[in-house]
């Protein structure tokens, strides 16, 4: 089943087997075959025969069915023989099928466990388009794993402290955004910090109702989760990358300390002795001696929200760290043995399901399942991780998206293309099922974005562009005095699918590539933004196109061990 996939109604789901969920081989017979159940055969982890059915056996049988010294063939076999036999094999019947029962209740229960929201609660209009598939029919997976800061419950809240925030909004403290590959070959992993200010759309809560107004003015993002659940912080996302999402994980405090002691610890590293903590009471709590350390339970949670010791003491501080501790719990998975045992995947099975909120198509163990397995083919070397390129905001106290480098970042994951630049060039032109209307039928809107941080905008230029246009037979083409972008390269957007192909047919006519065609909720209609790589002359060059990331958006590689947290000398002991 395609992880994005949602199970028909009144269908039983598939009940993942022993090696996947760790309960015990009690329902399959000593051969180490499968049964047949009421349901139909019930398969091995080493597989089934090839029609699915398999005869009951506790020995050995020779070649004629009997025993495997070939005393008891079929012919001249004691009735009272068969009449054990057939005894036998009825009640190992009902025990099996007893036994596969006790199986299907327990994949219900830890389905039960499991919170389910809305995936997308934004505005129609702010939804991204979907991932399109490669030329072998692979389709990308892009997931949004959120870490909540609520303080809805008694452990949360001797978690999280703060007592006079108990059971108010929750806030998206930790937001990752990861890409995973459409060949499987790479993953990607975005942090937004909690600081960044933006945009939050219209969101209306599924389970009361209430509509909330798109914020007029940045706001945190971090206060996306408080408007309705985690469905709008996936909107806020989708709003700002045009990235589709198709799934959603969030754990809240009480779920990263259990998650923490199911897996053993994860080994994570500092450079210096760490002790998190002010005169006035803020800090994680978190202490630690210099080098590494395997930490769970409150101590994961601790490293998780540490800001106040790590780097600058700033929310970028805390995202790397939340990479390490990424990065080390995906090779600790890999690696640590235990975790073949019954018990610790029974109990690490318990507690995932009981810890995390996922949206409505990951509503099933075999969901996650089936999700697990995709992220698995991808070799820890091409992990990647880093944080959203960045800006102090004015004031200095929150950040926004660094403009140009940003959007490249969200260009690269849209386009399939992996961070650690170790893809092969994608050179393929974007195409469209939407037909482009006739050139002197598409409306266009041209804005003058030559301006730069050095230089003035050239006076005129969006008219300039604008006659242009209409001597290629765009005779709808007008200059758009009121706007004033800045962009260090010529695009084109547009504001919906249904104006795609007229995008793409204005970026052939003038040599702009097509990578440069963006979708965004921002302008009305088809709008041809001049940047500044076109500052003059009536045929545009398009730059070579730099699939590179930027030098602002530093890695964290998935495959360094050698990953050490730098200590500010201010929080040592």
């Amino acid at each position: 089943m395609a992880p994005s996939s949602v199970r028909g109604e009144g269908a039983r789901p598939r009940v993942p087997h022993a090696g996947e969920l760790g309960w015990d081989d009690s329902m399959y017979d000593e051969g180490g075959e499968s049964v047949r159940t009421a349901d139909g055969p019930r398969p091995r982890p080493d597989g089934d025969r090839a029609d699915g059915t398999v005869p009951l056996r506790t020995r050995e049988q020779g070649p004629h069915g009997g025993d495997d010294d070939g005393r008891h063939g079929t012919t001249g076999r004691p009735r009272r023989r068969r009449r054990i036999l057939r005894w036998s094999a009825m009640v190992l019947s009902v025990l099996i099928l007893g036994t596969a029962g006790a199986g299907y209740l327990y994949y219900r229960h830890l389905n039960s466990n499991l919170k389910k929201d809305d995936l997308n609660i934004g505005d129609a209009k702010d939804r991204a388009a979907k991932s399109k598939p490669n030329a072998a029919g692979q389709t990308p997976l892009n997931i949004l794993l959120i870490g909540s800061d609520a303080r809805n419950s008694t452990a949360n809240q001797k978690l999280g402290g703060a007592k006079d925030t108990f059971d108010t909004p929750p806030r998206a403290d930790v937001q990752m955004l990861l890409h995973l590959s459409a060949d499987r070959t790479n993953m990607s992993v975005v942090s937004m910090p909690r600081d960044t200010l933006l945009q939050i759309p219209k969101c209306t809560d599924p389970k009361t109702g209430k509509t909330y107004a798109a914020s007029t003015s940045l706001t945190m993002t971090n206060d996306s989760l408080g408007r309705g659940g985690p469905g709008c912080t996936v909107a806020t996302w989708e709003k700002l990358t045009d990235i589709h999402i198709d799934h959603f994980v969030m754990v809240d405090f009480a779920g990263v300390v259990s998650m923490a002691d199911a897996i053993g610890g994860v080994p994570v590293c500092v450079d210096a002795n760490i002790y998190s903590h002010t005169s006035t009471g803020h800090g994680s709590g978190l202490k630690l001696e210099k080098g590494t350390t395997s930490v769970k339970g409150k101590q994961a949670l601790q490293w998780l929200r540490t800001r106040y010791g790590f780097e600058d003491g700033s929310d970028i501080g805390r995202t790397k760290a939340q990479h390490q501790y990424m990065n080390s719990m995906v090779r600790q998975l890999r690696e640590n043995a235990t975790l073949s045992n019954p018990g610790k995947l029974r109990g690490l099975a318990e507690t995932a399901t009981s810890a995390l909120t996922v949206d409505q198509s990951l509503g099933t163990v075999g969901d996650l399942y089936d999700l697990s397995k995709e992220l698995k083919k991808v070799p820890t070397k091409r992990i990647t991780m880093t944080t959203m390129p960045w800006v102090y905001s004015s004031d200095g106290n929150r950040v926004l998206p660094k403009p140009t480098d940003a959007d490249k970042v969200w260009r690269l994951l849209r386009e399939d293309i992996a961070l650690d630049g170790k893809d092969k060039k994608k050179t393929a032109e974007k195409t469209s099922s939407d037909p482009a209307a006739a050139d002197d039928k598409i409306a266009v809107q041209v804005q003058n974005g030559t301006r730069t941080s050095a230089l003035a905008p050239v006076p005129g230029r969006a008219s300039a562009v604008t006659e242009l246009l209409v001597g290629k037979g765009f005779t709808r083409a007008k200059a758009d005095a009121s706007a004033a972008p800045v962009e260090d390269t010529t695009l084109i957007r547009y504001p919906s699918a249904d104006l795609e192909g007229d995008a793409l047919r204005l970026a052939k006519a003038l040599g702009i590539s097509s990578h440069a065609v963006e979708k965004s909720t921002d302008v009305s209609g088809v709008t041809l933004v001049v940047g500044a790589d076109w500052r003059e002359g009536t045929a545009y060059k398009a730059p070579e196109d730099d699939d590179s990331t930027p030098a602002s958006a530093k890695l964290d590689k998935g495959s360094d061990t050698g990953a050490c947290m730098h200590v500010n000398p201010d929080y040592t002991w």
